[in-house]
């Protein structure tokens, strides 16, 4: 195997080749003064299984090196381009919720199953999908990074219940509480608008004594994790821990959250970000191998 690093995720595609005892696949990246777009695969890979890692988070700067990578290197005889995203963005539009409305998430599967063989993920924001197959013709692996924030919670928090902000987050909430055999709440949100979200109050009940950490998969805005922040302030809880999948935080989401009274925000390494603090490459290494197994069982 050869791993290929699009702009940006070199440190995740080394972690990644030397999990998987793949050869380094060396490239060159650049823009010309109009913005367009020079690659180069400085490695033979006729016949060879390539793996491009590249993130997905800002896509309209990442998504073309990423694709002209896997292009190049099927066009120079490549066996089969694979695809590690540790981030998959446009997962949100799932559906028409207006008239005349795209669904951006069908659209972009597509644009990716045309370039890549495979793909292998770590939790994207599944909703009304009930998994990648039904919206990616490609082969997929979604990876979760459950045990990873649980490992770390266990190290670094003490007696934590874990809080999710909305019936969205419960599936990774529920996930990590049970690794942790630490209890869990879920509450209520109504969104507005993008920056607009009310957050139902936590009953902690007999867990008041416990530290909260909030857990969703995307932290964004952080405006429905800066709701759930009041309100545990008004409650006079411990200090809370703020815990993201994937650290989207646009803007100063980061600096709000802290203000808002969180001790910490702590991320996984899937988007680059200050916040990162939870590695998921061997669980990315085990999901490549996994999928990969299954393609030669074919």
């Amino acid at each position: 195997m050869i791993v290929v690093a699009a702009p940006g995720f070199e440190a995740q595609a080394e972690r990644l080749r030397a999990a998987l005892g793949a050869a380094a696949g060396p490239c060159l990246v650049r823009h010309f003064p109009d913005g367009e777009c020079y690659v180069r695969l400085d490695v033979d890979v006729r016949d060879r299984e390539v793996i491009v890692v590249g993130g997905l988070d800002r896509p309209a700067e990442r998504l073309l090196p990423t694709l002209f990578l896997g292009s190049t290197a099927k066009d120079l005889g490549a066996r089969r381009v694979g695809l590690v995203a540790p981030y998959l963005s446009f997962m949100r539009q799932d559906s028409r919720f207006h008239p005349g409305e795209g669904l951006t998430s069908a659209y972009f599967a597509r644009l990716l199953a045309a370039t890549f063989d495979w793909l292998c993920t770590v939790d994207p924001h599944l909703h009304r999908y009930r998994s990648l197959d039904e919206v990616y013709p490609i082969p997929s692996r979604v990876v979760q990074a459950a045990p990873a924030i649980a490992a770390w919670i266990a190290e670094h928090v003490e007696r934590p219940v874990v809080i999710g902000p909305d019936a969205e987050s419960e599936q990774w909430v529920a996930a990590v509480a049970a690794r942790l055999d630490a209890p869990f709440l879920v509450l209520e949100k109504v969104r507005r608008g993008d920056r607009d979200v009310i957050v139902s109050a936590p009953a902690l009940g007999g867990h008041a004594d416990r530290t909260p950490v909030v857990l969703d998969d995307i932290i964004s805005t952080g405006r429905t994790m800066i709701e759930t922040l009041h309100h545990l302030r008004a409650l006079g809880t411990r200090e809370p821990v703020c815990v993201g999948v994937h650290a989207v935080l646009v803007e100063r989401a980061h600096d709000e959250l802290l203000a808002a009274g969180a001790a910490r925000v702590v991320t996984c390494d899937t988007i680059v970000h200050a916040s990162n603090r939870i590695a998921v490459g061997d669980l990315l290494a085990e999901g490549v191998r996994a999928l990969l197994a299954d393609l030669a069982a074919r």
